[in-house]
């Protein structure tokens, strides 16, 4: 998916030069690097601190629950010798369903991780697309694209400051 973005962004931005550039007009060319927004804007600092606030309380549950499991299997190592075979299938089966609920639960805590992360994500794509909107338009930019992907830009064309700036004195 990645690729097909970056070779669609490479044929649409050569499509955009030659079309633009026939018709004799002057081409304003932008970059900016998100990855460096997300990192560094106000609003960016504070889905990462949500997201690690929530990643450090999931770890903790899921070493609260690993622990149990823990000492369940030398409970059972203990008292291995003096259990009937049948107490013994017993206990293994309660710690693989507690092994096999701790992977659900891991599992769950993942996904539940990348939810949040694309959902806060999604709506800083949506206000920096609005202000990417707002800098084309106001200084004459006929592209503004994403460094992802580009292999070579002068700095000069780099807004990436320019929208940060702007980002963070709306948020």
């Amino acid at each position: 998916m990645r690729m097909f973005k970056t070779v669609f962004g490479a044929t649409v931005f050569f499509f955009v030069f030659f079309v633009i550039s026939s018709y004799g007009a002057d081409i304003r060319i932008g970059v900016v690097d998100l990855q460096k927004i997300v990192e560094l804007s106000n609003a960016g600092k504070k889905i990462q601190k949500e997201l690690s606030k929530k990643k450090t309380r999931l770890e903790d549950k899921l070493k609260r629950e690993g622990s149990v499991i823990e000492g369940l299997r030398k409970n059972l190592e203990r008292q291995a010798q003096v259990m009937s075979r049948e107490q013994r299938g017993d206990k293994e089966r309660e710690i693989n369903i507690k092994i096999y609920d701790f992977k659900s639960l891991e599992k769950k805590a993942k996904e539940e991780l990348f939810k949040l992360q694309n959902e806060k994500l999604d709506v800083m794509r949506k206000d920096i697309f609005e202000i990417v909107q707002k800098i084309g338009k106001s200084e004459g930019y006929t592209l503004i694209i994403d460094k992802i992907g580009v292999l070579y830009f002068d700095q000069a064309v780099d807004v990436t400051d320019k929208l940060l700036e702007k980002y963070n004195n709306r948020y």
